[in-house]
């Protein structure tokens, strides 16, 4: 029998892929690709099911011989290991990985069967259904756990403090050399919440604000919130916040482990600032975990003992005693330039933890790449204020230009035009 191949997302199934399925299984022996999230997340937002469940769905669906995953959308792989004879496909595709394929396949004498895709009215409505399944907090909250467990690289995530920058996380893509890369996550911080607010970041902006940024965030978008807590307050205060957040459908809180007003962390000792005592912020993070109800949501602890220049050994020790407090994972901080101390940090705490998640915000050692850190075992890399930062330059010099020019046509040329906002919302 000749050797068919046939690549399939699974995040649901109705009888289009059904059809196309027996109609491969005709031609040979059937392997189907079941795509990995990390491959799904390429060119669409993360799949409902996980890769578990959709690989045992389409394992018993009659004519599939065997699945295997599929890594990307790209066949090189495939072709590689599996040498199909046939690889079959819906029409109407076009673009670099058809074309890929088609050269590849012409290598060895490979053909591509592309069978009319079935359009119903009904399968429109499943997949309008789907979307609005992923804006459900339980299907987002439990989403960066996932993430962390599947993906071959660090969570990439990107600061939103409002609707709007969280569409630009939610929507942005860009293609680099055959691969599409967008945002995994989104980071609710508390410099970018008070900044757009015009308040100074010493925990001004009450709780009760930030819940109404991460509801205007959550009605127009999908994907998964990281919520920068600060110090987490009192840990009384911290246990209703806990439950409030998960219950909105947050995955995770990061508090740092500092005490009294709060200052921003790179002000470093520039500013008085005060490390909270070990004890006492392990029983913050035991309030919390007591409080949190669901097992996806993540309570992770921020350690400043480099910031306060405390040490090595110090942020060490911390994070071992937050981590059998029962925090889901670390993030180290550091104001350096250069990355060297958080990656001899990760190197350390990696030889007591191999498996908790250690997350970074490379603000100022901006230089290392994503790759570099994933392969210093870090698992969640935040941008964490390019999105305000940049907005605000950019916003001055436009109300600059109408006070020199007095009219708006030389602004126009700084300025998203209204029928592409329009279309963004």
């Amino acid at each position: 029998m000749k050797k068919v191949f046939l690549s399939i997302g699974a995040d649901f199934i109705h009888g289009g892929h059904i059809a196309i399925i027996k109609k491969a299984a005709e031609l040979g022996e059937l392997t189907v690709g079941v795509l990995t999230d990390e491959a799904i997340m390429s060119y669409r937002p993360y799949p409902i099911l996980s890769f578990e469940e959709r690989v045992e769905i389409v394992g018993n669906i009659a004519g599939v011989s065997r699945v295997i995953p599929k890594n990307s959308r790209s066949y090189e792989e495939i072709i590689k290991t599996e040498q199909p004879d046939i690889v079959v496909h819906g029409d109407g595709w076009k673009g670099k990985v058809r074309e890929e394929l088609l050269e590849l396949l012409n290598k060895y004498g490979g053909e591509l069967v592309e069978f009319p895709y079935t359009h119903k009215t009904e399968y429109q409505m499943y997949e309008r259904h789907r979307e609005a399944i992923r804006h459900m907090p339980d299907m987002r909250r439990g989403m960066l756990k996932r993430l962390l467990g599947e993906l071959r690289r660090p969570v990439r995530v990107m600061e939103a403090h409002n609707g709007l920058t969280g569409l630009i996380v939610e929507k942005t893509r860009v293609e680099v050399e055959d691969e599409v890369r967008a945002f995994d996550a989104m980071w609710v911080s508390s410099l970018c919440d008070s900044t757009s607010k015009g308040k100074p970041d010493i925990e001004l902006v009450d709780m009760t604000s930030r819940m109404n940024t991460i509801n205007e965030i959550m009605e127009v978008t999908t994907k998964p919130i990281i919520l920068d807590a600060d110090t987490g307050g009192l840990p009384e205060h911290f246990e209703y916040n806990v439950r409030t957040v998960e219950r909105l459908g947050v995955s995770a809180v990061i508090i740092e482990d500092k005490m009294g007003l709060k200052k921003n962390s790179l002000f470093g000792n520039e500013v008085q600032q005060q490390q909270a005592s070990i004890e006492d912020f392990c029983e913050k993070i035991k309030a919390g975990k007591r409080a949190q109800q669901t097992k996806e949501f993540m309570i992770i602890a921020r350690i400043e003992s480099l910031i306060l220049e405390q040490g090595m050994d110090d942020a060490l020790k911390r994070a071992d005693a937050y981590v059998k407090s029962g925090a889901d994972g670390v993030m180290i901080h550091s104001r350096s330039k250069k990355p060297d101390e958080v990656i001899e940090f990760c190197s350390r705490f990696r030889e007591m933890y191999p498996d908790i998640p250690i997350i970074v915000v490379p603000t100022t050692y901006n230089t290392i790449r994503e790759q570099e850190l994933y392969e210093a075992g870090i698992n969640v890399v935040i941008y964490a204020n390019q999105l305000i930062r940049s907005a605000f330059p950019a916003m001055k010099e436009t109300a600059e230009l109408i006070l020199t020019t007095q009219r708006g046509k030389e602004a126009d040329e700084k300025c998203m035009p209204i029928k592409e906002i329009l279309t963004l919302i």
